[in-house]
């Protein structure tokens, strides 16, 4: 199969890049299945109803999200209505929506999504390493599902890397979201299982994390309040990650950053 991740996208011109370039992906990268991180889509903090439906239209299957989740409050009674409309799968038991699902690729095989948050400087939440023992239960890599991505959101590099070992031969794919820098990692674990640190943000690079750089500048220059944070609005870079598998164990067999647009020096996948 062929897997595509988009990273966190971050504004309207993070979310503007992203549709456009995310049907383009799909049809030259000849993707089976297409998952894109929205949790910071609408103006930086959260989701609408409206943008979701405008992602799944661009091409989108999953959309995943984070700590920002719940930051537009219609959302909340949306995502029940919504189920490949992710929130973190370790909040507490009774929060609205679902952590996992499951959907047939266009090729007609099985993807299971999983968005799991961390708990470094994160809200102390469940344990993802035990969240994960769980689900891998549920859904078993090349016996009842061809292949599972999983969405680690989380702040630290140190519990992104020991998540995917933890996760290495069990999932195709862990990718990690949130911090919305790309890292040089991208790898097939011993195990097979794909994996980068982060996946990077859909957004202007010319900012701090997508963020007007201007306000973040004068906070750590003066550790007093410098106004409410804004989207940087420039070109915007297209993060993502492209990964093939085995037909017959779900397991990685190439993993490539794809970059395209805006500041960064662009990533496409070789031949």
């Amino acid at each position: 199969m062929r897997l595509l991740h988009l990273g966190d996208v971050l504004g309207q011109s993070g979310r503007k890049a992203a549709l456009e370039a995310l049907p383009m992906l799909r049809d030259r990268l000849q993707v089976d299945a297409a998952v894109v991180n929205v949790e910071n889509s609408a103006h930086g903090f959260g989701v609408t109803a409206k943008i979701c439906r405008e992602f799944y239209d661009a091409g989108a299957d999953v959309l995943t999200t984070g700590n920002h989740v719940w930051d537009q409050r219609e959302i909340i009674t949306y995502i029940d209505e919504d189920k490949t409309l992710l929130r973190p799968w370790n909040f507490p038991d009774g929060t609205p929506g679902h952590g996992d699902c499951v959907f047939t690729a266009r090729s007609g095989k099985k993807v299971a999504v999983i968005n799991m948050m961390g708990r470094l400087f994160m809200d102390p939440l469940s344990c993802p390493f035990q969240g994960a023992n769980k689900l891998f239960g549920k859904y078993r890599l090349g016996k009842n599902v061809d292949a599972v991505l999983i969405d680690f959101h989380a702040e630290t590099t140190s519990e992104k890397m020991a998540f995917g070992h933890h996760c290495d031969g069990r999932a195709s794919l862990v990718l990690g979201t949130h911090t919305h820098v790309p890292t040089a990692d991208a790898q097939i674990l011993p195990g097979g299982t794909a994996y980068q640190t982060d996946v990077g943000m859909c957004g202007d690079f010319n900012s701090v994390i997508g963020m007007k750089h201007e306000s973040s500048v004068a906070k750590f220059l003066t550790k007093m309040p410098s106004g409410k944070l804004e989207p940087a609005e420039g070109p915007a870079t297209v993060c993502g990650v492209y990964v093939e598998t085995d037909d017959k164990t779900g397991l990685a067999k190439r993993i490539e950053p794809v970059r395209i647009g805006g500041r960064l020096r662009g990533s496409w996948p070789n031949a």
